[in-house]
């Protein structure tokens, strides 16, 4: 995954980023971490994770994963929600609702978080913890 840096800590991942990214990147975190509060944020992978949770795929395999995660890439910053049903991946039906994002099965990814609405973000963040785990 693109957006991992070699950090300890989440607040040491933000203070490595540079402006504008660093401000969208500290608001976004805020933004989670008031959505769902139960949730401990820590690094994974170099990015930003908030819920541990143990992922089992079909083959059996597990691993450890995050319920909600954050990167920011190149040019974009990326909004990891491990969440779905058996409608499909949660983040996929929020694409009417955040038309200024890229949105793929568990990711949405777009270029300044004042692009989208943050009540429709923190609906689904708060909606991802509350639905099953699903990569």
């Amino acid at each position: 995954m693109k957006g991992q840096l070699k950090v300890s800590s989440p607040a040491e991942y933000i203070a490595k980023l540079k402006e504008p990214r660093k401000s969208d990147i500290a608001a976004l975190d805020k933004l989670i971490r008031k959505a769902v509060p139960e949730l401990e944020p820590f690094i994974q992978i170099g990015m930003l994770a908030y819920g541990h949770m143990k992922y089992k795929y079909p083959n059996g395999r597990e691993m450890d994963w995050f319920r909600i995660g954050v990167a920011s890439n190149a040019s974009y910053i990326s909004l990891y929600v491990s969440a779905g049903d058996g409608k499909g991946y949660l983040a996929e039906r929020f694409k009417k609702t955040l038309p200024k994002a890229n949105i793929g099965k568990c990711c949405v990814r777009f270029k300044r978080l004042s692009d989208l609405d943050e009540a429709m973000l923190a609906k689904l963040i708060r909606e991802g913890l509350a639905a099953p785990a699903k990569m």
